[in-house]
C-alpha cells in the first residue's frame, strides 16, 4: 500500500463497527460539482435513492471554474447541426492525444458513454446543449464540444443544480465529509461529515460514489505527487484537496496516472482569468519576453502552461488582430476578461515591443515569420498573416486540475493494488485517474468534464447493479 504523506488533512477511514447513523440512502456521493449531480440526476432517473454531500455552500466546484465544454459522441446535438461523429472516432482522437497512453478500456467505456450521457440531460432534465462547431480544439477532429447557450461552466453547474432540486435530488450543502467507515472487507457503510458548526453527522450507505475532487489544491501531495507542478499558480477549486486519494491510500486502492493534469497556458495575470485557446487555433501566437515565439500553439493549451512556464519569468503575451478579437467576442469569459483589462491594443510593432519589452526589430521578425504555410522553427501551418492593430494579453501558465487519482475498472468501481474491486465503492471525474495517460500532453480538450459527465453515467449504471 503506498504510504500516507504526513498532513493535517481530515480525510480518515475507520475501521471496524460503523457507528450508528442518523439517516441512511442507497447511494451516497461525495462532490456536487457536474460529476456528483449527473449521477445524482441519473439515480433519481432510474427510482434510487441518493444523498449529494457538499463541502460548499453551493454546488459549484472545478465545472464552475472550468470553460463548461462537454466533448461528446453521437448526439442528438451533434446530429441537429449535421456533424458526423462515433463513440470509435472519438476513442481514436482520445488515444492519439495521450500517444496511445491512456487506459484502454476506460477511453472505450467514457467514449460510449459520453453521447447517451449528454443525450440524457438533455432529455430528461431539460439541459440544452450546443455544439461549438466555428473551430476545432487540439485533438478533436469532429466538431464535439457541448456548451450550454451561456457558453461557461458556472452557467452549466447553474443548470445542473436547477435540474437536481426539479428532479428532488437531495444535495446537503456545506457537509464536508471526513471520515468513512470500511468492514474488513473494504465495504464503506458509513460516511461521516462535518458542520459549519462543527457538529458532526453520519450517513449510512449500500454504496458510495466518490465525485469530490483531485488533488491540486493540496500542496502536500502536489509536493509528493506533481513536483514539476507544485510552485506553478493553481487556477483549480480549493475543494481539489486529495480526500479521494487519501482515503484510498487508507483502504488500499491503487493510483493511477498520477503526472496527468491539465494545465493551460493562457491565464491572464495579474487578471486572474482564463483566455480561450480558440484565439490561437484561429491565427494568434505567443510571445516571449525576448519578443520570439516559442512553440506550435495548437498542439494544446495543457502542455502549453509547460512552454510558457519555461520562458524568461514564466511569462507569455498572446497576440491577436481585430478579427481575431471580434471572434473572441463570442465567449463570456473572454469578454469579462477584456472588461477587467487584459486586453492591451498596439497599432503598430514599435508599440507591441514597448509593451512586451523586447527589441523591437526580434519582434517584427517573429511576426513576420507569421505567414502563410509552413513555420519552419516551431513547425505550425498558418493560414494568413496577422493584420494591424495588434492586441495582446499577458499570460502565464497554471495547472487548472489533476488527471490521476484512484484506478477503476471500465465500470467505474475502485481496485484494490492486487486489481481486486471494492465491494461498493466507485469513483469519476477528478477522484480517479482519467483518459490523458501519465502526462500533461495526453491531456484532449473537454476531457476533465468528459470523466465527470460520462464517468457520472457509468457510475450510476454500476451503484445500480450493486443494488439489485
Amino acid at each position: 500500500m503506498n504510504p500516507i504523506p504526513t498532513t493535517d488533512h481530515p480525510a480518515r477511514v475507520q475501521r471496524g463497527p460503523a457507528p450508528k447513523p442518523e439517516a441512511d440512502t442507497a447511494v451516497a456521493i461525495i462532490g456536487a460539482g457536474a460529476c456528483g449531480l449527473s449521477a445524482a440526476l441519473a439515480l433519481t432517473r432510474a427510482g434510487i435513492d441518493c444523498v449529494v454531500l457538499e463541502r460548499d455552500a453551493l454546488p459549484a466546484g472545478s465545472t464552475a471554474l472550468s470553460s463548461g465544454f462537454v466533448p461528446a459522441a453521437g448526439t442528438r446535438a451533434q446530429m441537429r447541426q449535421s456533424i458526423q461523429d462515433s463513440p470509435t472516432i472519438f476513442a481514436q482522437d482520445l488515444q492519439g492525444k495521450a500517444h496511445g497512453t491512456a487506459d484502454p478500456a476506460l477511453v472505450q467505456a467514457y467514449a460510449q458513454a459520453s453521447g447517451p450521457a449528454v443525450d440524457a440531460l438533455a432529455e430528461h432534465h431539460g439541459i440544452e446543449w450546443q455544439v461549438l462547431d466555428t473551430f476545432l480544439y487540439p485533438g478533436h477532429r469532429i466538431h464535439r464540444m457541448h456548451a450550454v447557450p451561456e457558453r461557461t461552466g458556472a452557467a452549466l453547474m447553474s443548470r445542473l443544480s436547477a435540474a437536481a432540486d426539479a428532479a428532488g435530488v437531495v444535495v446537503l450543502t456545506e457537509a464536508r465529509a471526513t471520515e468513512l467507515w470500511a468492514d474488513a472487507s473494504g465495504r464503506i457503510e458509513v460516511i461521516g461529515y462535518r458542520r459549519p458548526d462543527g457538529s458532526f453527522e453520519r450517513l449510512g450507505c449500500r454504496a458510495l460514489l466518490l465525485a469530490c475532487n483531485g488533488f491540486g489544491g493540496n500542496p502536500a501531495l502536489m509536493a509528493e505527487l506533481l513536483p514539476t507542478m507544485h510552485e506553478a499558480t493553481y487556477a483549480g477549486h480549493v475543494g481539489n484537496d486529495g480526500s479521494a486519494i487519501l482515503w484510498g491510500r487508507q483502504l488500499g486502492a491503487s493510483l493511477a496516472d498520477l503526472s496527468a493534469y491539465q494545465g493551460h497556458g493562457s491565464w491572464a495575470v495579474p487578471q486572474g482569468a482564463l483566455i480561450s485557446w480558440g484565439l490561437m487555433m484561429e491565427g494568434g501566437v505567443q510571445i516571449n519576453r525576448r519578443g520570439e515565439r516559442f512553440h506550435d500553439e495548437t498542439q494544446g493549451y495543457s502542455e502549453a502552461a509547460v512552454h510558457v512556464l519555461a520562458q524568461p519569468g514564466g511569462i507569455a503575451w498572446n497576440v491577436f488582430d481585430d478579427a481575431l478579437l471580434d471572434f473572441a467576442q463570442g465567449f463570456p469569459d473572454f469578454r469579462d476578461a477584456q472588461r477587467a483589462g487584459a486586453v492591451r491594443r498596439c497599432d503598430d510593432v514599435d508599440a507591441l515591443a514597448a509593451l512586451i519589452g523586447c527589441p523591437s526589430d526580434t519582434l517584427a521578425r517573429t511576426l513576420d515569420s507569421v505567414a502563410p504555410g509552413l513555420d519552419p522553427v516551431t513547425g505550425r501551418r498558418f493560414g494568413r498573416a496577422l493584420g494591424r492593430p495588434l492586441h495582446a494579453i499577458r499570460v502565464t501558465g497554471a495547472l487548472f486540475h489533476t488527471q490521476g487519482g484512484l484506478s477503476i475498472d471500465p465500470r467505474c468501481r475502485v481496485l484494490r493494488t492486487d486489481a481486486s474491486v471494492f465491494p461498493n465503492l466507485l469513483a469519476a471525474g477528478g477522484a480517479a485517474r482519467g483518459v490523458s495517460g501519465n502526462a500533461v500532453w495526453g491531456y484532449l480538450s473537454g476531457n476533465g468534464l468528459l470523466s465527470a459527465v460520462a464517468g457520472a453515467h457509468i457510475a450510476a449504471q454500476t451503484a445500480t447493479a450493486i443494488l439489485d
